[in-house]
């Protein structure tokens, strides 16, 4: 019984209540810091996601203005038969297009014409999709660090609680127990903070 007895008055001891308000303290502040960083990277993510989805539309625009053109200049040359006409016309098809003509002449606007004229925005957006995609990581991240910075102040909270309480109180016991598997908690949940691929 005395064993029993002893091995409580160690949980509620200066020493280990001190700790635990150390450790604890400073499990927090790291946690905080990073769940700020982490919302950092987050938004500045987000930010360059929506710059280039901006840019991908602005670029798929175009390339459909140029689809439009090269079938303006298609017809005109389809339709002419000045030599010197048809030559202006030819050079004045996109490359995409000469490509496509070289390729298949019964079919210039092939699946395989489209996809050249759209290679370029179609990858802008895939790279936006790339942005957000690490955006909802860091996220994530932030979201788990916070929790954890959560817990470890609850723990905190008690560690600081019992160590104001007298030595011989039995909730000096019950916070001092509290406080130490809110740490243990919080360190697991420390552990499995998601790490950021990308």
């Amino acid at each position: 019984m005395n064993r029993i007895g002893s091995g409580l008055k160690f949980f509620t001891s200066e020493l280990v209540l001190g700790s635990l308000v150390a450790i604890l303290s400073v499990l927090a502040a790291v946690s905080g810091y990073q769940s700020s960083m982490a919302d950092s990277d987050q938004t500045k993510n987000n930010v360059l996601g929506q710059q280039m989805l901006t840019d991908a539309n602005a670029e798929y625009l175009t390339a459909n203005q140029m689809i439009v053109y090269d079938y303006t200049m298609y017809d005109g040359w389809y339709m002419t038969d000045d030599a010197d006409k048809e030559e202006y016309y030819q050079l004045s098809f996109s490359p995409e297009l000469q490509a496509s003509i070289a390729a298949n002449e019964s079919d210039p606007f092939s699946d395989a014409y489209y996809e050249a004229m759209h290679a370029a925005p179609q990858a802008m957006f895939d790279e936006a999709d790339r942005f957000y995609e690490v955006a909802e990581q860091w996220n994530e991240r932030g979201d788990a660090l916070q929790l954890v910075l959560l817990v470890s102040a609850l723990a905190l909270a008690f560690a600081a609680w019992a160590s104001l309480l007298g030595a011989e109180s039995r909730v000096r016991l019950f916070f001092a127990v509290f406080s130490i598997i809110g740490l243990v908690y919080s360190l697991m949940l420390y552990v499995a903070v998601p790490v950021v691929a990308g």
